[in-house]
C-alpha cells in the first residue's frame, strides 16, 4: 500500500481541526501536491515523522511496521466530537489487521480495543440507560409495619396492599471531551440522605425531578473533579454493605469532590453543602460537609482506609459533629475476604433536642465474611456482626429496611445495640437464582425484646434487560414493647419488576 494513501484514510479517521495552513516538514511534498494538507496536518501532530533526511518517501510502499505506528499514533489523535461510525469501523479494522506488528512494537493491544470500545459507546458525545422498577407488595396486616410512616426505606407499604412504582429513572451522560463527561439522572427524587421518598412524604407526592447533574474533569497533576450535585457512598465503595445498609454513606449534596492517586494510595477530598437537611428529630437546618478519606492498598490482598465527615450547621455551633472511620479488607484469595470498619464521632449536639443520652462521643464497629460462590459452590455467604453504640447516630435513618419495615425502630439511643446479618445467594444458571437473609438486633435495654427478621426469594431473568424476583419478608418485633415502639409480626409478600435498558 502506498504510503500517501495510507495517509489519506487516517487523516479522515483522526479528523483534526488543525489549520490547513500547517508546516509541512518535508521537501519531497510540494505544495501542489494533491496529499499536501493532509500529510501536513499529521505531520504537525506527531503522527507521521518521515526519514533522517528530511523526506517522506510517500511514493514507496509502507511497511506493516510503518502501519502499526501510524495506527497507534493517530489512535491517541482521534477526536471523539467529529469521528463517525464508518471512521471507528476502520480504524477497528486497522487495529484488527496490524495486531501482532502493535504488539511487537510494545503497544498494549488490549488498551486499545478498550479506547475504541470508548469511541464506539460515546460516538456522537451522548449515552443515555435507565432503569424502571414496580413491585407489587401484598402485607398481612392493616396498618402494615412495612410502611405507613414506620420508614423512610423509600420500599414501603401505605396500607396493606401496594402496587408501586417506585423507581424510574434516566442517566444521560455527554462526553465533552477524552477529560470532561457531564452525567445526570432524572428521577422520582431523592432526598438528601440518597432514598428515593423524601421524610414524611407519601409516594404519590413525588415528581419527577433531576436527582444528580455534575461535571467531571481532569486538573493539573492528575487530579479528578467532580462538581455538581452527585452522590457519596464511601462505605459502598469499600464493599462494607450489601442491599441499602449504609450506616454514614449513600448520601447526596451539592459540592465538589477531588481524587488523586499516588502509586498504592488513593485519595479524596470532598465539600458539600445542604439545604434542610434532617438530623434525627432536631428539624431543619442548613449545613455544610466536608470530608477526606485515604486508601491505602497495601498489596494485592490487604487494603486499609481512613475516613473523616465534618457536618457544620449554619448559626447553630451547638449541633457541629463529625464522623472518623477506618475500614480494612483482607482477601485470603479471590472468593473469600474479610472486612471491617470501626467508627467514632464527636456530636456536639444540643442534648435536650436530641436525646436522653449524655454520651457525646459514641462509637460503633463491625466485622464481615464475604465469601463467594466460587468457594462454596452453591451460594454466597455475606456474614455480618456489629455493635452500634451508645448515642451513634447514623446518617440512614433506616439501616436493613429494604423491604420497609423498621428493623432499628426500637433501638434506644441511650443503650447499645448489637446486631447479626447474614445473607446468602444461590446462582443456579443465567435465568434462575434465590437468596435468603437473616436479621437480628439486641437492645440492651431492659424491657425491649430484640428485632428479628428473614426473607427468602426466587429470581428469573427474562432476557439481560427484563427481570422479575418474588420474595417473602417477615419481621417480629417481640412482644410488650414500651409505648413508642414497634410490638407483634408483620409480612409482606412482593413482586418486584425490573426493566433495565
Amino acid at each position: 500500500m502506498k504510503k500517501t494513501f495510507v495517509i489519506l484514510a487516517v487523516a479522515a479517521l483522526v479528523a483534526f481541526a488543525a489549520p490547513a495552513f500547517a508546516a509541512n516538514p518535508f521537501m519531497d511534498v510540494p505544495m501542489n501536491h494533491w496529499a499536501y494538507d493532509a500529510v501536513s496536518q499529521l505531520a504537525s501532530h506527531g503522527v507521521i515523522s518521515g526519514y533522517p533526511d528530511g523526506s517522506y518517501k510517500g511514493a514507496q510502499p509502507a511497511t506493516r511496521y510503518e502501519m502499526a505506528s501510524i495506527v497507534a499514533r493517530a489512535l491517541a489523535k482521534v477526536d471523539l466530537d467529529k469521528a463517525s461510525k464508518q471512521d471507528v469501523e476502520m480504524l477497528k479494522k486497522l487495529v484488527v489487521e496490524f495486531k501482532d506488528e502493535l504488539d511487537a512494537l510494545g503497544v498494549k493491544v488490549d488498551k486499545i480495543d478498550a479506547r475504541v470500545a470508548v469511541l464506539e459507546k460515546d460516538m456522537g458525545g451522548w449515552s443515555l440507560s435507565g432503569q424502571f422498577r414496580m413491585d407489587a407488595k401484598f402485607g398481612n396486616e392493616n396498618p402494615s409495619f412495612y410502611g405507613n410512616g414506620q420508614s423512610d426505606s423509600g420500599y414501603t407499604l401505605g396500607g396493606k396492599n401496594e402496587f408501586d412504582l417506585n423507581r424510574y429513572r434516566i442517566f444521560l451522560k455527554k462526553r465533552i471531551n477524552e477529560t470532561t463527561t457531564f452525567t445526570a439522572r432524572l428521577g422520582t427524587g431523592a432526598n438528601d440522605n440518597g432514598n428515593s421518598k423524601p421524610w414524611g412524604q407519601n409516594r404519590g407526592d413525588q415528581v419527577m425531578e433531576w436527582e444528580r447533574y455534575y461535571i467531571t474533569t481532569k486538573l493539573p497533576y492528575d487530579i479528578t473533579l467532580t462538581v455538581g450535585r452527585q452522590n457519596v457512598d464511601w462505605e459502598d465503595e469499600a464493599g462494607l454493605y450489601v442491599d441499602d445498609d449504609a450506616w454514614i454513606g449513600d448520601f447526596t449534596y451539592n459540592g465538589f469532590i477531588f481524587q488523586k492517586s499516588w502509586g498504592m494510595v488513593d485519595a479524596t477530598v470532598l465539600a458539600t453543602r445542604n439545604e434542610d437537611n434532617y438530623l434525627l428529630n432536631v428539624g431543619a437546618r442548613d449545613m455544610y460537609r466536608y470530608g477526606a478519606r485515604f486508601n491505602f492498598n497495601i498489596n494485592e490482598q490487604f487494603r486499609v482506609a481512613l475516613s473523616g465527615l465534618w457536618d457544620n450547621y449554619d448559626n447553630l455551633d451547638d449541633m457541629n459533629s463529625h464522623t472518623i472511620y477506618g475500614d480494612f479488607e483482607f482477601k485470603f484469595n479471590p472468593s473469600i475476604a474479610l472486612k471491617g470498619a470501626y467508627y467514632t464521632q464527636n456530636n456536639d449536639i444540643n442534648v435536650a433536642e436530641r436525646v436522653a443520652s449524655g454520651e457525646d462521643s459514641p462509637t460503633a464497629w463491625k466485622v464481615i465474611v464475604d465469601a463467594k460462590q466460587d468457594l462454596l459452590k452453591f451460594t454466597s455467604l455475606w456474614l455480618e456482626y456489629g455493635k452500634i453504640g451508645e448515642g451513634f447516630r447514623m446518617y440512614q435513618n433506616s439501616p436493613y429496611d429494604s423491604y420497609g419495615a423498621a428493623a432499628l425502630n426500637n433501638r434506644n439511643l441511650d443503650q447499645d445495640t448489637t446486631i447479626i446479618f447474614v445473607r446468602a445467594d444461590q446462582k443456579w444458571n443465567d435465568k434462575w437464582s434465590t437468596f435468603v437473609r437473616y436479621f437480628t438486633a439486641d437492645f440492651d435495654t431492659t424491657g425491649i425484646d430484640d428485632t428479628k427478621f428473614y426473607t427468602f426469594g426466587v429470581g428469573y431473568q427474562l432476557n439481560p434487560a427484563v427481570g422479575f424476583e418474588l420474595s417473602y419478608d417477615k419481621i417480629d418485633y417481640g412482644d410488650n414493647n414500651p409505648a413508642g415502639m414497634n410490638s407483634g409480626d408483620d409480612n409482606v409478600v412482593r413482586l418486584r419488576t425490573v426493566v433495565n435498558f
